[in-house]
């Protein structure tokens, strides 16, 4: 390639120059020559710190992942012979799971002869699950028989999801005066 159209530091037009030239300035300015435009006639190059350049889209990568929700699906198991007061403290468990803003598959699984009633009682389980929880989610999967397991899945109403490592926020107390 003889030629090649430069773009300066400043994003200022150097207009079509010979590569050498083009390397010549870049150095002159202790730069990078990078070319941006390989397929462009002439190709355009431009004049920039290149090291700079990577670290800083890096650090654009790396906010971009901080500030996007990542949304776990968490599972919880039940079996039909789950005694009333396990399944409140699965229930609490999913509550808690739903206000940190995951999804919940909750799972009934069957052994034996369980399998021979396995509609009905899987049906009251998920049914009282749904009721006690109601409030904070909507079925996004509902209740499915797959082998010996009974499974649905439920996602929450609001999505927001608190950010790792950062505390609730606490209400303001009132002062007195």
């Amino acid at each position: 390639m003889p030629e090649v159209r430069l773009v300066g530091v400043d994003n200022e037009q150097l207009g079509v120059v010979a590569t050498h030239e083009a390397l010549q300035k870049a150095r002159v300015l202790d730069l990078d020559l990078v070319e941006v435009a390989p397929t462009a006639v002439p190709p355009v190059c431009r004049i920039m710190d290149y090291g700079k350049f990577k670290y800083m889209q890096s650090k654009r990568e790396q906010e971009a992942r901080k500030k996007q929700t990542v949304i776990q699906v968490k599972e919880i198991k039940v079996r039909p012979k789950t005694d009333e007061h396990d399944l409140n403290t699965k229930i609490k468990h999913i509550r808690r799971f739903l206000e940190e803003g995951d999804k919940v598959k909750v799972t009934v699984r069957f052994r034996g002869r369980e399998l021979t009633y396995a509609s009905q009682s899987g049906f009251e389980i998920l049914k009282h699950v749904m009721e006690a929880i109601g409030d904070l989610s909507k079925v996004e999967s509902p209740a499915k028989m797959e082998g010996k397991t009974m499974m649905m899945v439920v996602a929450p109403v609001a999505h927001k999801k608190k950010p790792v490592g950062q505390p609730s926020p606490k209400p303001a107390e009132k002062q007195e005066g």
